[in-house]
């Protein structure tokens, strides 16, 4: 058997050796540097589904050169999902590149494979060869991240591609009307790609895929409808709870307790689906009682399942600015965001802290005109900063740039596309601090 797989790893890597590079177009995502460290952690390379993970990889055996590399996929029918692969793996590799030296193992999908993660712990402490692993399942997620390998894990994480990403895809210019069409399509890399009429196609075969592999094969749940019909219900709404969803499914005929729906959301979460948003409030019991904000992992999400008749185009801005503040808190690991929610309607769409430290208040509104903004927006910013003791007032508009000054404090107006290109200092928010990744250990 061993020298069947040994035959088999030899082929592969040949075959990969040989091949040219597909076309690999930039991302914003540097794995290189943390290859240069004087400690030796397994990098995890993590996201959902179809968001570039694989060229991620195959972009970093190109810069650093194929005789410094291997890269295996097991989603290749050829490679049998066994231990011992990952186990011959090291063996071969070392006949073929040397065991002295420092050769990058960039394995794909390693998550289908029995006790990865203490070969990957193995490799990491024993060996001279950096482990570069992929997936999209829970499995690597933060939360699912195996004892053996706390502590010897750096985590990057991998979203669809930015609006800035997605200009330099294009090779043009910031306009409206691209923008429309990144808020419409995401950034799904094959999607931005691809012509408009094939993307439907595109992104419900994505759908599909994700629901079978990373919620029904994994963990098997017992009506996979409701599965379906809870994600349809968190598209439809700005808010959650774990009772309310429970009781909307129970109409809709599910036997189904709220221990069931919490379970769900964690699975969601876990594959990079769904990310939820916390009330901001001093006490967590308190916190906890307060419905969450779902959010997506990608803006298509939200317009291709969406069944409601209207556009939808504030909750398309609120994504845009969420996904935007996402990318910045996994690079901060003292950042954290929240919603703010007080008496009546009065609302913050996101509170973003430093520590303990409250530092902006940003809120989303859809106008291109002060005459089109609602009292309510600008009135529930001043009560959060009162209540939060903020000075920091961000309001991001569609296509409005100015400064409004209300009682005593000064709001900084923000076009999206301007919110979306810039760094966290240049749009007035929050300092961005130097740590490139999230870094278990």
């Amino acid at each position: 058997m061993s020298q069947n797989i040994r035959q088999k790893l030899r082929f592969l890597i040949n075959e990969w050796q040989m091949a040219p590079f597909p076309e690999i177009l930039p991302r914003q995502v540097d794995i290189v540097s943390w290859l240069n460290q004087p400690f030796n952690k397994v990098v995890s390379v993590v996201g959902f589904r179809r968001t570039g993970k694989t060229f991620i990889l195959l972009d970093l055996a190109q810069k650093l050169g194929k005789e410094n590399c291997v890269y295996l996929s097991f989603e290749d029918e050829r490679l049998p999902r066994e231990t011992e692969v990952l186990t011959e793996l090291v063996n071969v590799a070392g006949e073929i590149y040397g065991k002295n030296r420092r050769v990058n193992l960039l394995v794909d999908e390693i998550q289908e494979v029995p006790q990865w993660s203490r070969w990957a712990r193995r490799v990491c402490e024993g060996t001279n060869f950096q482990v570069v692993i992929s997936g999209s399942s829970s499995k690597l997620s933060y939360s699912g991240i195996p004892t053996e390998l706390r502590g010897r894990t750096i985590t990057l994480m991998v979203y669809p591609l930015s609006y800035g990403e997605f200009l330099t895809w294009r090779k043009q210019e910031a306009n409206i009307s691209l923008l429309t069409e990144y808020l419409t399509y995401g950034g799904f890399p094959a999607i931005v790609r691809a012509e408009e009429g094939i993307r439907p196609h595109l992104f419900d075969q994505y759908y599909q895929t994700f629901l079978l592999r990373d919620i029904y094969e994994l963990y098997h749940p017992r009506t996979k409808a409701a599965v379906h019909d809870l994600v349809r219900l968190l598209i439809n709404s700005p808010y959650y709870t774990f009772s309310r969803l429970q009781k909307s499914l129970a109409l809709a005929g599910y036997k189904i307790g709220t221990t069931t729906v919490s379970n769900y959301l964690a699975w969601l979460t876990d594959s990079y689906f769904l990310r939820p948003l916390e009330a901001f409030r001093p006490k967590v019991k308190t916190k906890l009682q307060l419905p969450k904000k779902p959010f997506f992992a990608d803006l298509y999400i939200l317009n291709r399942l969406n069944e409601t008749m209207s556009p939808n185009l504030g909750r398309r801005l609120e994504l845009a600015v969420a996904q935007k503040l996402f990318r910045q808190k996994d690079l901060d690991a003292n950042m954290e965001i929240y919603y703010w929610r007080g008496e009546g309607e009065t609302e913050v769409d996101f509170v973003v802290t430093n520590g303990l430290t409250v530092v902006c208040l940003i809120q989303v509104c859809y106008l291109s005109d002060l005459l089109e903004l609602p009292p309510r927006e600008i009135s529930s910013l001043i009560k959060a900063a009162k209540q939060l003791n903020c000075q920091n007032l961000t309001l991001i508009t569609w296509d409005y740039k100015g400064e409004i000054a209300e009682k005593g404090f000064k709001i900084n107006c923000v076009p999206l596309g301007e919110f979306l290109l810039a760094g966290f200092g240049e749009a007035r928010l929050v300092k961005s601090f130097p740590l490139p990744l999230r870094n278990h250990g």
